[in-house]
């Protein structure tokens, strides 16, 4: 084929991270049409990819060769990187081959890359078989084991197994657990929505008898623990259940589907309690070992119980698993006495613990997890039970609880839960002998890939941005959450101020999307969405409003930012448009006071309805931005007429345009405005000047709740007091960031009061959005809005006193941008840029002078200075 190159030089040109549907040659997807993104990888400078040939077939050897039976694109002129499927239908239990190679700005050629993936059920009716569950309701405690034993009689060429369940499931397969996965499949709103799992089982599926077995967890499916939110009253609650294909493809070419039905046997398991809300319990006298291998007699087993499908809508779990993705080790262990001690594992974490223990039969071992100690140095778990309802003693908060078989050293792990915790203390009923090395830690957590990082001379910046991602991480369980032990909900407020953190530092697009599908489930016909996403029904009347369930409109709006790719905002379209619809049926004067508020203030208390109606005007923005991008002109029209009136209606009631200032000029009062871009342009410079007046009043400190600390930083950084919103971000007393960190932190809270007699977590990621500014106020990396998705980086980096050097990247769709700089003396700073293949860079900088390679650069009109950048490293010497 013409397109590859014909010379045997050393290809200098690379294609890599190919990517579909975001997933690294992912298994079991249904998108009909499939997104594939890459990376150009070159050393040499100003690079732009100027074609691209893309092949899609069901050959591997012919698409190597340029040529795909399914779809292949013949240099296309563009610089696009991401290109959405669309050739022939795709087929369900498929394998497709893809290939890309591109051509740059000079004509040089890359090698063809190539990658995978292979589609799953792509339809409801290619299910084969029923649901089925075991002969008990939902108040039984102890979960369920399931199996069978299948005759394979002609040799394997291929056996890929497609599983869902309504709970919690663990697959095994010959006694052989499947997968590394935790807690699947991923919550959902059970009754519109059910995910399934792929795993391609060849290598464990031999020729002979083969047993199937799957162990059942309650999960958010029957939840028996009893809270505020009251989980155990879903209309879906139901004892778990679970569906099973494996799909066989023999050597000879035949197909058969094995499937779940009644014939399958069941029994109850050594799990004698699970609850993903508090913890897991377990009874080794009661295992039945190779109850998973066909060498076990089931003779005593029941058979399966066929039941009613959850809901008529099964899909893919195309999403970053959860996993246990970090062992931890205990720092101490303090023993109180014989059959008492303490652990420390030396940092606040969301997961499990592990136990390895000797002891006698029935030996009763209680671990209690919890975030704090007492002042006498007892397990403290008041701050992060208090909305927990027993009905009796039999459901311990956060405890595990196991029970000895006696038969040497035994290994627990839960299954079906996970905690958040930094402390562990383990009870028995009877002496036993313990070490440090006897317990081990995991964090859990959805296995997203990092893409940013921040280094800088200040130990507090680094303690705070390692903190703050931490609490991102043990709030991501495929789905965002607000903190990993009292609540495990997913806060709709929390998420979005949270969303540019998480998108800075990790590649979470397939989270988001799958949570946004979650808010297309919970919406009401008329737009409401509940503050609680996943939810049983709680959150409908009260947490919920514009400052609240904005998450539809911003996340898919961030992921544009971030990733160049609309689909997220054209699918969520309807959705936003029929939310801010609502909105505008209650507000007829542009003004809304639904809402929550600036939640958890340090003092001053800005009005809801300020901040609801800012939030309001988020969502018309957006809306209309998205329908100009969607072609939609009637809808851009109306809703930029939407947001204009509600601008101004804020404006003439909040905007005092004598004082410049609003409402009472509280921080979140002066900075929401600011950073919402509410505020008019000819008094901007006085309301930022107001706001850095007010800050400086507060003594340098923030007085804000959680929808401030969204835009105090910012409102500052972006109106030219980046040096206050630093000192702002590194105060190290109370209230701050820093006031934390001093005090022992190593996740953020959720209330600026160590003290506080509510509101207490001590792993929470609502004030987390200083995670994102480090990487905006001080390195200066912003996505460009006319080239999303970094096509074109915007760079802003401020020098800042109290710094000596600050080091920020992220890994972009298109790779890793840089923006590091150091200072020589007091007027100097060395500043390197790095900006990658097939990307430009416009940067902004405040100097007196600007050198780029040892030329100075010419100042713009403004006395600023603008320089454009093509692809590559960049140094300049600038003098302050």
């Amino acid at each position: 084929m013409a397109f590859l190159s014909s010379h045997k030089e050393k290809t200098k040109i690379e294609v890599e991270n190919l990517l579909c549907e975001y997933l690294e040659a992912p298994i079991g997807i249904d998108s009909e049409a499939p997104r594939f993104r890459w990376n150009m990888k070159t050393d040499w400078k100003e690079s732009k990819q100027k074609a691209y040939y893309l092949f899609v077939g069901t050959d591997s050897v012919a698409v190597s060769k340029g040529n795909g039976d399914m779809w292949q694109v013949d240099g296309k002129k563009s610089s696009k990187s991401l290109v959405v499927y669309n050739g022939k239908q795709l087929e369900p239990f498929t394998k497709y081959y893809w290939g890309v190679q591109v051509v740059d700005n000079k004509n040089r050629r890359s090698h063809l890359a190539l990658s995978s993936f292979e589609t799953g059920m792509m339809h409801q009716k290619n299910w084969k078989g029923f649901w089925i569950s075991d002969h008990h309701d939902i108040s039984v405690k102890p979960a369920p084991y399931f199996r069978k034993t299948y005759p394979i009689k002609k040799p394997i060429k291929k056996a890929v197994a497609y599983i869902t369940a309504a709970g919690l499931y663990e697959l095994y397969v010959n006694g052989q657990r499947i997968g590394d996965h935790r807690l699947d499949p991923m919550y959902t709103k059970f009754d519109k929505r059910n995910l399934y799992v792929t795993y391609d089982i060849t290598k464990v599926f031999k020729q002979g008898l083969v047993t199937l077995g799957v162990i059942l967890g309650n999960g958010w499916y029957n939840h028996q623990s009893t809270a505020v939110w009251d989980f155990d009253k879903a209309a879906w609650r139901n004892r778990p259940r679970f569906l099973l294909n494996v799909r066989i493809t023999y050597a000879d070419g035949t197909t058969t589907v094995l499937h779940t039905d009644e014939s399958w046997k069941t029994s109850l398991s050594p799990i004698v309690f699970n609850s993903i809300y508090t913890a897991e319990h377990y009874n080794a006298g009661k295992e039945q070992l190779g109850w998973d291998t066909p060498e076990f007699n089931d003779s005593h087993w029941s058979h399966s119980l066929v039941v009613k499908s959850p809901s008529n809508n099964i899909v893919a779990q195309a999403l970053k698993p959860i996993k246990n993705v970090e062992e931890i080790k205990p720092v101490s262990i303090r023993k109180i006495s014989d059959s008492k001690y303490i652990f420390d594992l030396g940092r606040n974490i969301s997961g499990v613990t592990q136990l390895s223990v000797k002891g006698n039969k029935g030996t009763t071992l209680r671990l209690t997890h919890s975030e704090q100690l007492s002042d006498s140095g007892e397990i403290d778990l008041s701050n992060i039970d208090v909305h927990y309802r027993p009905k009796d003693d039999l459901d311990p908060f956060q405890t595990d609880i196991y029970t000895l078989k006696g038969e040497g050293l035994e290994t627990f792990m839960p299954k079906f839960n996970y905690k958040g915790f930094q402390y562990v203390e383990l009870v028995s009923n009877e002496p036993i002998e313990l070490t440090k090395e006897s317990l081990t830690g995991y964090f859990m957590h959805s296995d997203v890939d990092p893409v940013g990082k921040i280094e800088s001379s200040s130990d507090l910046i680094n303690k705070i941005w390692a903190a703050t991602n931490a609490s991102y991480l043990s709030n991501l369980f495929g789905y965002p959450t607000d903190c990993p032990q009292r609540e495990k909900n997913g806060w709709t407020g929390d998420a979005h101020i949270a969303i540019e953190t998480g998108l800075y530092n990790y590649d979470g697009i397939t989270i988001y999307e799958k949570w946004l599908a979650d808010h297309r489930d919970e919406q009401k016909e008329n737009g409401i969405l509940p503050s609680i996403i996943p939810t049983w029904g709680w959150g409908y009347d009260w947490g919920n409003g514009p400052d609240w369930t904005s998450t539809i409109a911003i996340i898919p709006w961030q992921i544009y930012q971030f990733y160049g790719d609309t689909r997220a905002l054209e699918i969520n379209y309807p959705n936003i448009k029929k939310y801010v619809d609502h909105i505008t049926s209650i507000s007829p004067k542009g003004i809304t006071d639904w809402g929550l508020g600036d939640w958890v203030p340090v003092k001053d208390k800005t009005p809801k309805e300020l901040t609801s109606s800012i939030y309001y005007f988020v969502d018309a923005t957006i809306l209309a931005k998205t329908a100009k991008l969607l072609n939609k002109e009637d809808d851009y029209y109306t809703y930029t007429q939407l947001a204009d009136k509600i601008k101004r209606a804020i404006n003439d009631k909040y905007l005092n345009k004598e004082t410049a200032i609003y409402g009472s000029g509280f921080q979140t009062e002066l900075s929401a405005p600011l950073y919402w871009g509410v505020v008019p342009e000819e008094f901007k410079a006085k309301v930022a000047a107001n706001l850095a007046k007010k800050v400086i009043k507060d003594g340098k400190h923030l007085n804000v709740g959680l929808l401030g600390t969204k835009s105090i930083l910012n409102a500052l950084s972006e109106n030219g007091y980046e040096q206050l919103a630093y000192e702002v971000a590194s105060q190290d007393t109370f209230p701050s960031w820093g006031w934390w960190i001093k005090n022992g932190a190593t996740t953020l809270y959720e209330n600026w009061s160590i003290d506080a007699k509510s509101d207490i977590s001590r792993n929470h990621i609502m004030f987390g959005e200083i995670g994102a500014w480090l990487f905006k106020g001080i390195g200066g990396i912003f996505p460009d809005t006319n080239n999303p998705g970094f096509k074109n980086v915007i760079l802003k980096p401020h020098f800042v006193n109290g710094l000596e050097y600050f080091n920020a990247s992220h890994h972009g769709p298109y790779g890793k941008i840089e923006s590091n700089w150091k200072k020589t003396n007091d007027k100097n700073v060395d500043y390197y840029v790095n900006i990658p293949p097939n990307s430009t860079a416009s940067v902004y900088l405040k100097a007196k002078e600007v050198k780029l390679k040892g030329k100075k650069v010419k100042k713009t009109k403004e006395g600023d200075y603008l320089v454009n950048l093509t692809s590559g490293k960049h140094y300049f010497n600038i003098t302050l």
